[in-house]
């Protein structure tokens, strides 16, 4: 009888061991082969919330691969440290939407010099050390948004101009490209201009000062439509948002994106800027599996205006 109970109990032990080095086994081969680094500028926005939703939803896609996403919190030399610490890590691809552009130029040019595989995405570093970039035209946004603001003014306004972070290159080609846009209408004049950094309660803290000074502005152009609806809600506050237009960037979906505010009647026109998390993810595939990408890789836009935004919402 006891011997009998011995081998009962070799054999549950054997299966028990068995079942073990399986599960083992099956842990190993699903185990992450390559580490995607993804140094964020800061995750405080809606788009920049979405572009990290995005890319990591592109990621889930590849077993093998791990996206590690660090926040810089809009301090340049947190963004620093992080890439640094990627580049400790030999990180197979280094992901980066830079804060500004010349603080991140060397550290970006460093990963990339020590062989790291670099994908700047949505903002420009201020060399060409970085294996590809993936963004939208900045500068075409703002000059179709200076266009259809001279559409919006027949030709004759003031505008007051929300920056997102002045040493970002989005911000100074947004600028650009709207002044591009409304240089043909002399009597079009931007009275106002101050740096938002991004933040909807940036932009309405400037609209406030706005008001106060000017008692006539026909247009407020922000660089990104988080400013514009805050804009939009310092106005409305003061009883004068029907005195005036409204112009963001983004259009975001989703109850709190650009589309929604263009059909709530907050934004006149939103100018869409994909986040690229995705394209990101699947230029980094490319990258490990060998494939030649381009170095520049340009996202569309459209204006997304009463007309049109129930599509984008």
């Amino acid at each position: 009888m006891n011997q009998k109970r011995t081998i009962i109990l070799l054999i549950l032990l054997t299966g028990m061991l068995f079942l073990t080095a399986c599960k083992e086994d099956k842990k190993e081969t699903t185990a992450a082969e390559y580490v995607i680094g993804f140094s964020q500028c800061n995750s405080a926005e809606p788009w920049r919330e979405a572009m990290n939703k995005a890319m990591q939803s592109e990621s889930d896609k590849y077993p093998e691969y791990e996206l590690v996403i660090s926040d810089a919190q809009q301090s340049n030399s947190k963004q620093v440290a992080d890439v640094e610490n990627f580049i400790v890590q030999e990180v197979d691809v280094l992901i980066i939407s830079p804060n500004e552009a010349k603080p991140l130029t060397a550290i970006v040019g460093k990963a990339y010099r020590e062989g790291i595989p670099v994908i700047v995405l949505d903002r420009k570093i201020l060399s060409d050390e970085y294996t590809v970039y993936i963004g939208a035209n900045n500068e075409k946004i703002g000059e179709q948004a200076g266009r259809y603001a001279a559409q919006l003014l027949n030709g004759k306004g003031k505008v007051i101009e929300i920056w997102g972070l002045k040493g970002s290159t989005p911000a100074i080609e947004r600028h650009d490209g709207f002044m591009k846009g409304v240089a043909g209408y002399p009597e079009i004049k931007v009275i106002y201009e101050q740096d938002g950094a991004w933040l909807r309660r940036k932009g309405r803290e400037i609209m406030e000062n706005a008001l106060q000074r000017f008692e006539t502005i026909d247009l407020v152009y922000a660089h990104n439509d988080p400013m514009a609806i805050g804009a939009f809600l310092a106005a409305q506050y003061a009883g004068r948002q029907e005195d005036m237009f409204f112009i963001g960037i983004d259009g975001l979906p989703g109850p709190e994106g650009g589309a929604q505010a263009v059909l709530d009647g907050q934004l006149d026109a939103t100018f869409l800027y994909p986040t690229g998390g995705r394209e990101a993810i699947r230029v980094a595939d490319d990258i490990i599996d060998g494939r030649k990408v381009p170095k520049h890789i340009t996202l569309g836009t459209e204006r997304i205006d009463p007309s049109n935004a129930q599509k984008y919402k």
